[in-house]
């Protein structure tokens, strides 16, 4: 059923619920245990650029990361399910600048010349992660934060900043950015991250060493394509869209990346193409079954310099239950005709329900979500900003 634009601000509610980051702050939808009547609170975060929001299930507390030229970067936490919201800054902005000289629009604004941590090193929060009691944040330019306190102080992980290939990492289209953090949530020590363009690196002492993770397998069908992004030299393309971590014990790595799908089965030591039977090599998010490592869903997209939007204008969500060695489409309730949406790199989600429900938000403003783990879909919200970011929070009473 569609979204209900809601009066009072709805905030995180007992089941699932929907956390959106947007051009223009922070959404949530709730849906409740029965997923209907979903309904939107929002935005949030005073109208930041939000690139990614997470949730803690078991407290309710929410972050979101973003900003941009004009706010720097910051890191937006909630402690009561979406009601209040504040900010740790961390670097400074256009705005900084227009205050500083400006004694009227800094008392408008409440503006202070406070000293800020990472002013600058870097522009933009892009990712975070809260696993095992650590709030991790991705950067542009690439770089992994930590915070041992929720969120109120940061220190760099250095050792990933001054990992010996650093000088050779090439930006991606949206600039060097790392984009994506993967724990494993049996063991605080190990992690992977994405990084467009420099590929995955994986640490498995806590972030005091990294490993570059790019090697492709030596099964049939990894070799390279005529494509900069494409594999070359015994590796995948370095400009990694998005990756998973299947659960288990076993270290089964997904990931999109910016000529193909591709299947790790050691943690990212090498790496198999399992693109064949998908409609295009392009694409931005990757999403598994949150308990079954073989059932994976993508987006693909006609390609990078021919629109970036569905093949065909027809939209599909491509769907594998056996880890990507075969794919079926699905169309079910996705418009067919004249559809020229993007789904971005973060943009699609599973929630943790017993009948997995899986998400996607468009650049065009629109959440879809399926309750059957992809048969059918609906429009559960339409007309939000540009939407950055999909999480689900699932919450019991």
């Amino acid at each position: 059923m569609l979204v209900k634009h809601s009066e009072v601000d709805v905030m995180i509610v007992t089941g699932t619920n929907v956390l959106l980051g947007t051009t223009k702050g922070v959404f949530l939808l709730t849906g409740g245990e029965d997923r209907k009547d979903w309904k939107v609170s929002g935005p949030f975060c005073d109208g930041w650029p939000i690139n990614h929001v997470i949730g803690d299930a078991n407290t309710g507390t929410l972050w979101a990361g973003g900003g941009g030229e004009w706010n720097g970067a910051g890191v937006w936490r909630s402690d009561d399910g979406g009601a209040n919201w504040s900010v740790t800054r961390l670097s400074k902005g256009l705005i900084d600048q227009w205050a500083a000289e400006d004694e009227g629009f800094a008392e408008m604004i409440g503006w202070t010349d406070t000293p800020l941590p990472f002013t600058d090193e870097i522009s933009q929060i892009w990712s975070l992660n809260y696993e095992h009691g650590r709030l991790l944040a991705g950067t542009k330019p690439a770089a992994l934060l930590e915070s041992a306190d929720n969120g109120e102080t940061w220190t760099k992980v250095e050792a990933l900043t001054n990992h010996p290939s650093s000088e050779s990492w090439n930006p991606g289209a949206a600039g060097l950015v790392l984009h994506t953090i993967v724990p494993d949530p049996d063991n605080s020590k190990k992690a992977w991250v994405g990084i467009s363009a420099a590929g995955v690196f994986a640490t498995e002492d806590g972030g005091k060493t990294w490993d570059r993770r790019n090697r492709l397998s030596n099964a049939e069908g990894c070799d390279g394509h005529d494509h900069p992004a494409a594999p070359q030299n015994g590796e995948t393309g370095h400009c990694v869209h998005n990756m998973v971590r299947a659960s288990g014990k076993d270290d089964l790595l997904y990931q999109q990346n910016h000529h193909g799908v591709w299947r790790s089965s050691d943690g990212g030591r090498s790496w198999d193409n399992i693109t064949e039977g998908l409609p295009s090599t392009f694409g931005f998010p990757i999403a598994v079954h949150p308990a079954d490592s073989k059932t994976i869903w993508v987006m693909p997209l006609n390609g990078d310099s021919q629109g970036r939007f569905p093949p065909d204008a027809a939209a599909a969500i491509w769907r594998s239950r056996d880890g990507g060695d075969s794919w079926q489409d699905m169309r079910d309730g996705l418009p067919q005709d004249a559809c020229y949406f993007t789904v971005l790199r973060q943009a699609m989600a599973t929630d943790t329900r017993s009948s997995v429900g899986v998400y996607f938000g468009t650049n065009s403003g629109s959440v879809f979500a399926s309750f059957d783990e992809g048969e059918t879909w609906q429009e559960i919200a339409r007309h939000l900003p540009t939407i950055l970011s999909v999480e689900t929070l699932d919450r019991a009473e």
